[in-house]
Formats: C-alpha cells, structure tokens, sequence
C-alpha cells in the first residue's frame, strides 16, 4: 500500500500523537498533541469519534491502515450508491446527466464546467443521457478497467 520511505513518515507522525509511548494512540494522547498545537479546547466528542475510527486500540498497523483508507479519498460503495438514491427516486438505478450537471455546478463544492466534463467522460450513460449511477460507483471504488 505504501512505500518504505512513506512508512517511515508515519512511524515518525504516529510517535508524535502517542505521547506516553505505550503504542497505543489513546484519548490523552491526541489531547495532548492537539495542545502541542495550540488548540486546548478539543471538544470529547471529537476526540472520541476519531478513536471510534480505529474500531478497536489504535496501533501503529491500525494507524497505517486508517491512513491508507483516507489517501485512498473514496468513501464505501454502498456509501457513494445511498448518496445517488438520493437523486433517484423511482429507483432505476439512474439520474438525469443534465439535473445531475446542474447540481455539480451550482451547489456545495462546486464543479467547474471543465471538471464536469472531465467527469461525464468517464461516467456510464444510457442512451438517454441518464447517468448509470451503480456502474459510476462500481468505477470510482475499483476503478475503471479501460484505465489498466
């Protein structure tokens, strides 16, 4: 997943979160780092849901692992699929390219029309214009075959 070099960036970065050198990144821990930042006011729940993100003790492996699945930047399939049956309300499994285009531009992070179309190049469409949603995710989690 990594390479050596990279692994060694996170042996260092890991060392400075575990603060009392058990191995473990506990809740003192990543107070105490957030301190050493300057924030001193880390609300516990925040603190505990980024422990919950380990499922379980958080150690160097569990640590590597979490960063790899944030680098890797997708969420889960069903995850991406749920968010699409937002804009599907009849359940097709499709939505329509130019609603779907209209959002993208216009609401949250916006898209620029270049990255739009950069998108739309690579999404599955129907031959009415409606974007395979399933297949679109299926390619933004696994990627595209044609790309191999």
């Amino acid at each position: 997943m990594f390479e050596q070099a990279q692994i060694q960036e996170f042996k260092e970065a890991f060392s400075c979160i575990d603060q009392n050198r058990d191995g473990i990144i506990c809740k003192a821990d990543l107070r105490e780092t957030y301190s050493q930042l300057g924030k001193v006011s880390v609300p516990e729940e925040e603190l505990d849901a980024m422990l919950q993100e380990g499922k379980g003790p958080i150690n160097f492996t569990v640590f590597l692992t979490l960063f790899g699945e944030k680098l890797n930047g997708t969420d889960p399939e069903e995850a991406i699929l749920s968010a699409f049956r937002m804009f599907d309300p009849s359940g097709k499994g499709v939505v329509n390219k130019d609603e779907f285009k209209q959002l993208l531009l216009t609401q949250a992070d916006k898209f620029s029309p270049a990255e739009v179309e950069q998108m739309f190049a690579l999404t599955p469409m129907d031959l009415a214009g409606n974007i395979d949603y399933k297949s679109l995710c299926y390619i933004i989690t696994h990627g595209d075959e044609k790309e191999e």
